[in-house]
């Protein structure tokens, strides 16, 4: 069992009891899942640049991605419907735990200038949208070998009611928020 997990049901489950006063303990928030998304605009021209993407990651989450494809053409853009454009992996269970802690302990402390992250970026119903501009935080990727720094999207989904009860949830697993 991963040590962030252990933590939330040892320790974090009954903070949250002490706070919000859950008389059930299906009430209790916890984390349902993790989205890492990486959209990849140049992959319309070159097709090995998404098979780069894909590959760091697979690297990062130690999962499969999956690319993802344009819904609709946008001309402007030169894309059309079903153009692979990026990637995304779902992480649940024991991985998600897993790649909680490695990007609260040790990718975000690697960020240059960081401060925290954004304390408002939660969208009303208890899930958490985290942006990174640079994949080259994270340890897995060895800085020789990226071809091109990419940015990703990394979403927290919590099964809180409200944004109070996931920031809460989320500072519990030591999410570095912004004073």
């Amino acid at each position: 069992m991963s040590r962030l997990r252990e933590q939330y049901e040892n320790e974090i489950k009954d903070a949250m009891v002490k706070k919000f006063g859950y008389k059930n303990t299906m009430e209790i928030p916890k984390l349902d899942k993790i989205v890492v998304n990486m959209g990849v605009g140049e992959a319309k021209e070159n097709a090995k640049i998404l098979e780069a993407a894909v590959k760091d990651m697979e690297a990062i989450t130690g999962q499969k991605a999956v690319t993802t494809k344009a819904k609709n053409a946008i001309a402007n853009f030169k894309i059309r419907e079903g153009m692979p454009i990026g990637c995304k992996v779902t992480l649940r269970g024991e991985k998600m735990y897993e790649f909680a802690d490695r990007l609260i302990n040790l990718a975000l402390p690697r960020v240059r200038d960081f401060r925290g992250v954004n304390p408002n970026a939660f969208d009303g119903r208890g899930n958490y949208a985290l942006g990174i501009k640079e994949q080259i935080i994270f340890p897995e990727i060895e800085y020789d070998k990226v071809d091109k720094v990419r940015g990703m999207d990394i979403i927290f989904v919590t099964t809180a009611k409200t944004d109070e009860e996931a920031r809460e949830l989320l500072t519990q697993f030591n999410m570095p928020f912004a004073k």
